[in-house]
């Protein structure tokens, strides 16, 4: 019986194609990522102002430059390559770009905003064209840098070929639809603005692509309609909630952008047949967390761990780390849970790192990858 097993196995790979014999994990040298908060290792916090503490207390016991409490996907993507965690572009100080850089911060947007980032509907003025100028200027910057001054700056760079060999990838287009309707568009506004939208990301992959990159990993935008902050500002009628509390028509347009992103994604294949462009769904994952979440062993899908006051313990003008002055001291106000890892959401807007976690062991599989391919073998085409 085992001699039989063996013989079929082996004729089993004698039929399959020799390029899938062939293919073996990829030696990513380098991250180049480009997003909003969901990715943002410190971008924002060098721009504006530093994320406060609780932030980053269940790992890294310090503010980090993330809202979390720990670590994000992107984080754990490093880490299974075996890479030290991306340095944001924008942070001058201990930053290492060696293996890398993050041009993702916090409140950004593919398409630029005119309004303020402290306005209702306001968003980074770090929108994703000003990143990819910040991808552009570095990428030739890194090399005068390098090449013509060396000594202590050498190891701290990456080197020219990382550029062509590089993991590009991308998170963002949430607060190109929670701006629209926190700014008073209706959903259908919003809906009719996601092709100029889409058109955008994709011309600026091309332009990153045009500059050497060739492996592209692309998340989905997650159900904005579960988030806290979405939930206790917008107007939702009951009839709107779906059975585990999310808004659905916040949802549905989320997977209106994501719907054309994945077609947005295959039209890029086909205009970049050298180039291996994965798309990511991170919706479906993050929508479990909430509609299975004791069975992915978390307690509470909807309320947040990190905040203040109200249904969700959600308060946008006293967030997580706010503070009151109170005779003459500052008196910490939102604060955070006793125990992270049994909740999604840490903030109202962001992930716990627990989830983060959780969502990242899913996703470095193929099975939420179109096409079909786990995280180590991205740089291959299906």
């Amino acid at each position: 019986m085992e001699c039989h097993s063996l013989m079929f196995a082996v004729l089993a790979l004698s039929l399959l194609p020799c390029s899938v014999l062939a293919r073996k994990p990829c030696n990513f040298p380098a991250i180049i990522n480009f997003g909003d908060s969901n990715s943002d290792t410190g971008g924002l916090s060098a721009l504006l102002w530093q994320a406060p503490p609780p932030n980053g207390m269940s790992y890294f016991h310090a503010p980090a430059g993330r809202y979390c409490d720990g670590r994000l996907i992107v984080d754990f993507m490093a880490k299974s390559f075996g890479l030290p965690y991306l340095s944001a572009y924008l942070n001058a100080l201990g930053a290492n770009f060696s293996h890398g850089a993050n041009f993702a911060t916090a409140a950004s947007s593919i398409m630029p905003q005119t309004i303020p980032l402290m306005q209702p509907g306001g968003v980074s003025p770090i929108s994703l064209d000003v990143q990819y100028n910040e991808f552009y200027d570095f990428r030739r910057r890194s090399q005068t840098v390098r090449n013509r001054f060396g000594g202590v700056f050498k190891p701290l760079l990456p080197k020219e070929t990382s550029f062509s060999r590089a993991l590009y990838t991308f998170d963002i287009g949430q607060n190109d639809l929670t701006s629209g309707y926190f700014s008073n568009m209706t959903v259908e506004q919003v809906r009719d603005y996601i092709p100029q939208v889409l058109h955008q990301f994709s011309t600026i992959v091309k332009w990153v692509h045009s500059q050497g990159g060739r492996f592209f990993w692309i998340h989905n935008t997650g159900p904005v309609g579960c988030l806290p902050y979405v939930l206790s500002r917008m107007p939702v009628s009951p009839s709107d909630y779906d059975q585990y509390g999310c808004a659905i028509p916040f949802n549905d347009l989320a997977q209106t952008f994501n719907s054309g992103l994945k077609k947005a994604v295959a039209e890029l294949r086909a205009a970049l047949p050298d180039a291996a462009l994965t798309y990511v769904d991170v919706y479906s994952l993050k929508y479990a967390l909430v509609s299975q979440h004791k069975k992915h062993g978390f307690e509470f899908p909807l309320r947040t761990c990190c905040g203040h006051g109200g249904k969700y313990n959600f308060n946008v003008k006293l967030g997580c780390g706010g503070t009151k002055r109170v005779n003459g001291k500052d008196v910490l106000i939102g604060k955070a849970c006793k125990k992270p890892e049994v909740y999604v959401n840490w903030d109202g807007i962001h992930y716990t790192e627990a989830a983060n976690k959780w969502i990242f062991n899913q996703i470095k599989t193929d099975a939420y990858s179109d096409p079909p391919i786990p995280l180590e073998m991205a740089c291959h085409r299906a």
